[in-house]
């Protein structure tokens, strides 16, 4: 199976030209792909050519929305999409008032294995092809009831199911598909990669010149307690990810963030803030704290909210700035991952 939704629009000109197509069927059959029309859906190629398409085993996007849940609070929809091989994964869309955040997923599962984190707990079972990654933004796109000239999408996060930079080659052309004029055109400065701080891969990201909006999961402000939730700090510490968040806002001067979930009772005391905030005092950053979603086969408990907004104005006191994300889509189904793994597991 091939992707047309992981070709640039050059690929797509050379490959209509390989079939002794004009020029121009290229730009017709990138923007269809972009609309989220499936290849039999495109009125302006002819049959002839969707017969070769498929002959030679092209698809648009590899992938559909098998289901969504819609949020009767906040207008959050939760898609499971299914892949061409039968697997599943999981976006979310969220609704601002700056614009739409879709939440996409870089991997089929994970394996950073992070113990409050429900898509590792089966390990990683691939990576997402580029256009599987750019094509959960296609659909969720044309579901909303936006085209290529009013996109309902604005804004893209890649902080779904897997770690991105454990996929890198297709995370980075992902990244450029998404940023094509002639495409989805989305600004990197509306985009945000999250990673738990695979520092090498990071380091190697940094000479790409795509400005997104670091975020990095950090979790923990020492060694003792990071290693015991993530795993990744065995290897690359706290200083470590505080030294490469902060080399990045050198070289973009893009201020960077901080994840911190709250864990009850393991990196929620008053010496955390503490230590957090001499570590990240005079660097200009934000802290997002998150209120822990409960995980069964985890066994995790979160802060509640009260002891979140605690710990937040512990971290101001220390001269450093922080939020308590909101919680968004609260009666639809769970944590990252909870909704893959109920459905592949009835499957």
């Amino acid at each position: 199976m091939k992707l047309l939704s992981s070709l640039t629009l050059d690929e797509t000109r050379e490959l209509m030209l390989s079939y002794g197509e004009k020029a121009f069927r290229a730009e017709q059959l990138y923007l269809a792909v972009r609309q989220g029309k499936e290849i039999e859906e495109i009125s302006n190629v002819g049959a002839a050519l969707k017969e070769k398409l498929v002959r030679d085993g092209y698809v648009a996007t590899g992938m559909k929305i098998y289901k969504h849940f819609d949020s009767a609070i906040d207008g959050t929809v939760k898609f499971l999409f299914s892949l061409s091989d039968g697997d599943m994964i999981e976006g979310v869309l969220m609704r601002y008032k700056y614009g739409n955040t879709l939440c996409v997923s870089t991997q089929v599962g994970c394996r950073m294995n992070c113990a409050f984190c429900a898509s590792g707990l089966n390990g990683l079972k691939r990576n997402l092809e580029a256009g599987e990654i750019l094509g959960q933004v296609i659909l969720a796109n044309r579901f909303d009831g936006g085209d290529l000239k009013n996109r309902k999408i604005t804004n893209v996060v890649l902080m779904g199911s897997g770690e991105p930079l454990d996929n890198y080659e297709n995370v980075v052309r992902f990244l450029r598909l998404l940023n094509e004029e002639k495409g989805l055109n989305i600004s990197y400065r509306n985009v945000s990669l999250s990673t738990c701080g695979l520092i090498d891969a990071f380091d190697r990201f940094m000479e790409e010149d795509i400005p997104v909006t670091m975020t990095f999961s950090l979790h923990a402000s020492r060694d003792e307690v990071r290693s015991r939730i993530m795993p990744v700090n065995k290897k690359y510490g706290v200083d470590d990810v505080i030294g490469a968040a902060k080399r990045y806002f050198e070289k973009t001067k893009r201020r960077v963030v901080f994840e911190y979930s709250l864990i009850k009772g393991v990196n929620d005391a008053e010496e955390d803030a503490a230590i957090l905030s001499e570590k990240l005092k005079g660097f200009p950053c934000i802290v997002n704290l998150i209120v822990l979603n409960y995980v069964k086969e985890r066994g995790l408990s979160g802060t509640s909210r009260k002891d979140a907004y605690r710990f937040s104005a512990l971290l101001s006191k220390g001269g450093v700035e922080s939020t308590v994300r909101r919680t968004m889509g609260a009666d639809i189904e769970g944590a990252c991952g909870q909704l893959r793994a109920k459905y592949v597991q009835e499957k």
